[in-house]
């Protein structure tokens, strides 16, 4: 099943990754590895690939088999329902308080949601089968794994009622800020289609808005990107599950410090 982008699936990735010597886990910005202890990451640190991810990529399809899973370090991963009649809404966001098809690895081994990045970034990747050896293996990477699927299940219920209660405005708002603190940069690249497709509404109903936001002062539109200008305005406009979201994340994975 596809969404039109065409882009490589899991395991039809770039060629281009390279093996890494694993940062220390005070130099980690994916929270549930820089939440393990080190004789515990050290059971997944060999295996860890470094990956640049690029917008639009694909990383696992619906009903694909499960070969990786992904522990962003920047960037917006994009869980994804696409119907048969291609069209697609955002069911939840991933970045660095999470790990890609984790959950799925344990579970069936297939994935039930595309996997697709929204913003570019970085990480790492894993074998599904070392993953699976590890977390068997260790407690605290089993556990890693449950606070990753309550925090995921948690964000796909508040955006469940976030679509059936709150504007196109405050949605807007409130994506846009979880894409500033993704890439802490006011710059966020993306398409008035692209952001449609994950909000659910019709490109008209974007544009109409995301000019609301820019004559208020709060963000500007050009070329592709949108800058952020009024990141308080902009908090004030979204709908309270940008907090909420926040405050769930911290208690489960505190930033370090």
């Amino acid at each position: 099943m596809r969404s039109g982008w065409g882009v490589s699936s899991a395991d039809r990735l770039p060629k281009d990754l390279t093996l890494i010597s694993l940062p220390g886990p005070g130099e980690l910005r994916n929270l549930p590895l820089a939440s393990l202890p080190p004789e515990d990451l050290s059971l997944l640190a060999p295996h860890l690939t470094e990956v640049e991810f690029t917008q639009g990529q694909i990383l696992a399809e619906i009903d694909d088999r499960i070969s990786h899973i992904y522990f962003p370090q920047s960037g917006i991963i994009s869980f994804v329902m696409v119907t048969s009649a291609g069209q697609s809404v955002e069911a939840a966001t991933i970045g660095r308080e999470g790990i890609v098809s984790a959950v799925s690895v344990l579970g069936t081994g297939v994935s039930i949601v595309q996997s697709m990045v929204q913003i570019p970034g970085s990480g790492f990747r894993m074998d599904a089968a070392r993953f699976q050896a590890a977390v068997e293996q260790s407690r605290n990477v089993r556990r890693m794994v449950d606070l990753c699927a309550e925090g995921l299940t948690g964000q796909s219920l508040q955006s469940n009622a976030c679509m059936a209660f709150h504007t196109v405005e405050a949605r807007m708002a409130r994506w846009l800020l979880t894409a500033r603190d993704q890439i802490d940069s006011d710059m966020i690249p993306l398409t008035q289609e692209f952001l449609g497709q994950m909000l659910g509404c019709q490109r008209t109903t974007v544009t109409l808005v995301a000019h609301t936001l820019q004559a208020a002062g709060m963000v500007r539109y050009r070329r592709g990107k949108v800058q952020i200008l009024d990141a308080t305005a902009l908090q004030e406009t979204s709908c309270e599950c940008y907090a909420q979201t926040l405050q769930r994340f911290e208690r489960i994975f505190p930033s370090p410090g």
